[in-house]
């Protein structure tokens, strides 16, 4: 029996009933119906229940999901998806510098032409030497690698589970890669590593960066700017999709936006209909590349990051990838910490949603805890109930919890980043991508995070399998050059 992840109709169900929640949406006589007619909940943390569903339930599940489509929110006015929409609500959005220039690998400056640019100067060159931004790039790239082979074993995994690992081999708090050298076997029992990742992301095993959505997104990002520069569209996103991204390499938000475009459904609908994943963590992970190729300008960085977000993601999923956008083109500049940084991505997130109280409220934590534990125990407690561990707002707050926490240290905040559980080899990525950013070059990253990487990764986009770090920061530093 096949049974393909994130896709039956039977199992988007009690996704869609806990997101409507969420978005302020009245799912109760929806719920009852699928109730009475014997509807299970979602899978809680798989992407498919092991049976399958009768027919009468699965088309049940599908006219059932159209009418929670319909349902108004009552927090539209807040947490709105247009942009314009989302500017207005934003009081600080950053201004746009009048002459952004990011640094040429021959002269240390180049202005970027064919845009308009309003707002206080701000130009970026003087602030970073010739060359510096090409390594403070791969360091960026090493460090999202890291960070996400970091996590990979345990993704899945509750906190109890990762906590458990790390400490059966004196690894706790998290300082260096998971082994299972040394781990008792109940333990492994009670909390198996992940099937698909723990062959290739074990510290016995690794050999290079194997594949994995969160260094996927990055390249295809990359092809796109190549393809279609940074004045890209969503309708450019979604070509490239398709034509590029294999459907199995898909997840969540992203594998239901590539079926709907199969469909004849056209974005931004792509990301509505049937789609309970909306507001999870998918478009964040492809934040990266808009933020490296638009250094000292992060409103530019959101407004790019927006434009591929849309595609699969609807409010404060879109939200998460323009803090992350802005938040990474504000780290490239070389000349700010990583609140500042924060403070950046905060400028482009809407005042009263709930991803903007999230940030808020993992500052806080960050700053008021010392022991980091208590910091994620606090966070669990706040959206374990009610989130799943994939959806953005807690993951984001987790992130920015990590790097205030570990005040950008590289090593600190990647393994804080895992050790509070939820999408760990996510969360690990793009707190290596900020906190490598911030560290400036590769051999800023201690050793034992960079050599098992062997300066290479596996994939299945494009002509980029077994590309080193190196080139790949050569070609983003073209894309951050390029009028």
């Amino acid at each position: 029996m096949l049974r393909l992840t994130w896709v039956q109709p039977e199992d988007l169900l009690g996704h869609e009933l806990r997101q409507a929640r969420l978005d302020g949406r009245e799912p109760t006589a929806i719920e009852a119906r699928w109730r009475a007619a014997g509807g299970p909940d979602a899978p809680e943390r798989a992407g498919a229940s092991g049976s399958r569903a009768s027919r009468y339930l699965r088309l049940l599940a599908e006219d059932l999901l159209d009418e929670l489509a319909d349902l108004p929110s009552a927090l539209s006015d807040d947490e709105p998806t247009d942009l314009a929409r989302i500017k207005s609500l934003c009081a600080d959005w950053p201004p746009t510098p009048m002459n952004r220039r990011v640094p040429s690998s021959r002269d240390g400056g180049q202005e970027v032409a064919g845009r308009a640019h309003t707002g206080r100067p701000h130009d970026v060159s003087p602030r970073v030497p010739p060359g510096r931004y090409s390594a403070a790039l791969e360091a960026a790239w090493l460090g999202r690698a890291a960070g996400c082979l970091l996590g990979k074993p345990v993704e899945k995994l509750p906190l109890d589970g990762v906590r458990a690992l790390a400490r059966a081999t004196g690894n706790w708090p998290l300082t260096t890669y998971f082994t299972a050298r040394g781990v008792p076997p109940d333990l492994l029992a009670a909390y198996p590593w992940n099937r698909r990742s723990a062959p290739t992301s074990l510290a016995e095993n690794i050999d290079g960066m194997p594949e994995d959505d969160d260094l996927n997104y990055p390249l295809l990002n990359l092809l796109l700017l190549q393809r279609h520069g940074r004045s890209f569209s969503t309708t450019d996103v979604a070509r490239l999709w398709l034509d590029e991204l294999p459907p199995g390499r898909t997840f969540t938000a992203e594998r239901i936006a590539c079926r709907n475009l199969l469909s004849g459904i056209e974005p931004p609908r792509t990301a509505r209909h049937r789609n309970p994943f909306r507001e999870w963590i998918g478009a964040l992970i492809r934040a990266d590349v808009h933020g490296w190729t638009n250094p000292g300008d992060p409103a530019a960085a959101a407004e790019q990051a927006y434009r591929d977000a849309v595609l699969s993601h609807t409010a404060n999923g879109v939200y998460a990838a323009m803090f992350t956008a802005a938040a990474i083109a504000t780290a490239a500049t070389g000349t700010h910490d990583v609140h500042a940084c924060l403070d950046a991505g905060r400028r482009v997130v809407p005042r009263r949603s709930r991803l903007a109280r999230a940030i808020d409220h993992a500052r806080e934590l960050a700053v008021r805890h010392r022991d980091f534990t208590e910091v994620v125990d606090a966070l669990h407690a706040v959206y374990a109930p009610t989130h799943h561990w994939v959806h953005a707002i807690p993951n984001t707050a987790l992130l920015t919890a990590a790097l205030t926490h570990a005040d950008g240290d590289f090593t600190g905040s990647i393994c804080r980043a895992v050790s509070g559980g939820l999408d760990t080899d996510s969360n690990g990525a793009t707190a290596g991508s900020i906190a490598g950013l911030l560290a400036g070059s590769p051999t800023a990253l201690p050793d034992h995070w960079r050599t098992p990487l062997k300066n290479r990764l596996a994939t299945t986009v494009a002509d980029f399998d077994g590309t080193g770090f190196d080139t790949l920061a050569q070609l983003t530093h073209l894309e951050a050059t390029r009028s």
